[in-house]
């Protein structure tokens, strides 16, 4: 029997690789494919609403699948999702949003507003994103580096292995990492604050979201607008923004349940 067709949209700079469990343990129920990373195609450039890295996730499904697939995106990769099966429903069967919340109603005003101010740079994580560290003398010492954060230390093990190998390339001094923290704070600073009008009123294709109770982005963002948007297909998992990072076998089998309950299969209506 040939497996259903998912495609993942990673976060915000972490590269696919950095799934690398949770793709393997999804593998048992679809074929997975993956961009490797978003927004360092120059034909795609990063700006406001992103509208070109929506274009890019499109232009990318139209080359890999001749049939509508599963889309599943964390963060970032969530909001592309949404906004990508909103151009194009026709190459999509339904959205999975890990954590990735719809801003909307006065929080919207606030991004669209405060965008490139100091009062929008106060709270946007594009202030740490900035002035993180790139350039390691070896891959071990990224590894160190990251494994002494709080943030990267309650990982699931071998997802952090993961990210070091997916994550960094050659440079002069060492390695350095393959997603720029320019791109990153672009990726930040340009916040779409569309999203919460243009999901008022429905959405062609069915819609999920599994967010972590621990997560301070989806406090931020507010999930009234969300729950509004998917209905019953709401769900929350221990953990944090990253938990799919700290727990890959709970994502794969949440992430399994809800796109089971999206299609279908699982009984009762959609």
């Amino acid at each position: 029997m040939t497996l259903p067709q998912l495609h993942f949209s990673h976060a915000n700079s972490y590269p696919a690789g950095t799934y690398r469990k949770l793709f393997g343990l999804l593998g048992e129920h679809y074929q997975v494919q993956a961009l490797d990373m978003h927004g360092h195609d120059p034909r795609y450039p990063v700006s406001t609403g992103w509208p070109a890295l929506a274009q890019e996730l499109i232009a990318d499904l139209e080359r890999r699948y001749t049939a509508p697939v599963i889309l599943v995106g964390h963060s970032l990769g969530g909001m592309l999702s949404l906004l990508a099966a909103h151009q194009r429903p026709d190459l999509v069967r339904c959205v999975v949003l890990l954590d990735s919340p719809v801003v909307a109603g006065w929080r919207a005003w606030f991004v669209r507003l405060a965008r490139n101010t100091r009062i929008g740079e106060r709270y946007s994580p594009a202030r740490f994103s900035a002035r993180r560290r790139k350039v390691w003398p070896d891959a071990q010492a990224a590894y160190e580096h990251f494994a002494a954060k709080d943030l990267f230390a309650i990982w699931a093990p071998q997802v952090l292995r993961d990210y070091i190998a997916s994550g960094l390339a050659p440079h002069p001094d060492g390695v350095q990492l393959r997603f720029t923290r320019e791109i990153e704070s672009q990726v930040y600073r340009s916040l779409p604050h569309h999203i919460g009008s243009l999901v008022r009123k429905g959405f062609p294709v069915p819609i999920g979201f599994i967010g972590g109770l621990d997560s301070v982005e989806s406090r931020q963002a507010g999930l009234a607008a969300t729950r509004k948007l998917v209905g019953r297909f709401f769900r929350q998992v221990p953990g944090g923004h990253l938990f799919p990072m700290e727990a890959p076998e709970l994502t794969a089998q949440v992430v399994h349940e809800m796109i089971s309950d999206l299609l279908g299969h699982r009984g009762g209506q959609r």
